[in-house]
């Protein structure tokens, strides 16, 4: 959990204050309501509060509706609640919207009007700008672009459904799939082991493993075919990539280009498209914040 605060023509915070989450234990509302109190300007003058959280969520009602991690917050009413205790005007959306959201007016995507931001963790979650709004939907719930189908029988997404992107280019997907394969009998440099972490699978790939590369390669090729559709719903000038499974580059990546370039139906979303890797780090939910706050403010 991490809270911010800025002045309005700074990105450099005011005072920013980083604690554990703890997401599955109790008392999450008060931890929350700490953190912002600890970060609150001395002269108690702060025109919004904006607040990034996992989704599902309703961002026109403020409401948390089914963070699958977190059973306390389950249709809980996170931006009245906080708004109600700081007598503040309080904004809530999606983590990744608000990291493309940053990443659109600060990062890597600056300048460009038509942005998808996508991150690759442990989930893969989305941003998406449209001629520079950012895409909510009638609910709230657009650009959940982790959980678009690729094959109805394919593996388990940790959502409970079939053959969603997340369940095959994610990082727990990628030692799902290493794991079983070494069950199936492949060969490989690790071990049987429930605690392998896709960072042990990629340290393992760059050091020749084949089955390594091979979790990495399909993974990227996967990411490739979610994406090409992408392009065809949204056709952006820039896809934009986040998260820690992003950062192995090449051993992603180039399984991903040619992936991409094989399932895009026309050469022409591709003319001119940059694909490159986000700016902002860890400081990009915090500045989506920011920036949905002062968004907010100006409508």
């Amino acid at each position: 959990m991490r809270a911010a605060s800025y002045a309005p023509d700074k990105l450099k915070p005011i005072k920013q204050k980083k604690i554990p989450t703890h997401a599955s234990e109790p008392g999450g509302f008060e931890r929350l309501v700490n953190i912002i109190e600890e970060i609150w300007p001395k002269d108690g003058c702060v025109d919004a509060i904006g607040l990034g959280s996992p989704g599902p969520l309703d961002p026109h009602t403020g409401y948390l509706l089914s963070p699958p991690n977190n059973p306390e917050w389950h249709n809980f009413p996170l931006a009245p609640k906080v708004a109600e205790h700081f007598g503040v005007k309080t904004y809530l959306n999606n983590d990744a919207n608000l990291a493309g959201l940053a990443e659109y007016r600060f990062g890597a995507g600056k300048g460009h009007h038509n942005v998808l931001y996508i991150t690759v963790s442990t989930g893969i979650g989305a941003g998406v700008i449209i001629e520079d709004r950012l895409l909510l939907g009638n609910h709230g719930l657009a650009a959940e672009l982790g959980h678009v189908i690729l094959d109805p029988n394919g593996p388990l997404c940790a959502c409970g459904y079939k053959g969603h992107l997340e369940s095959f280019s994610s990082g727990p997907a990628i030692v799902k799939y290493f794991l079983g394969e070494l069950e199936a009998g492949s060969k490989s440099s690790l071990k049987q082991d429930i605690n392998l972490t896709a960072r042990d699978v990629a340290e393992a790939a760059k050091k020749g493993d084949a089955l390594a590369i091979k979790a990495y390669s399909r993974a990227g090729e996967y990411l490739g075919i979610g994406v090409a559709s992408f392009l065809h719903v949204f056709d952006p000038s820039i896809v934009i990539f986040g998260g820690g499974v992003s950062q192995v580059g090449n051993l992603l990546f180039d399984s991903f280009h040619i992936s991409l370039k094989k399932h895009v139906f026309h050469p022409r979303y591709l003319e001119g498209l940059v694909i490159t890797k986000a700016q902002l780090g860890d400081d990009a939910g915090l500045l989506g914040a920011r920036a949905l706050a002062e968004l907010k403010l100006k409508v």
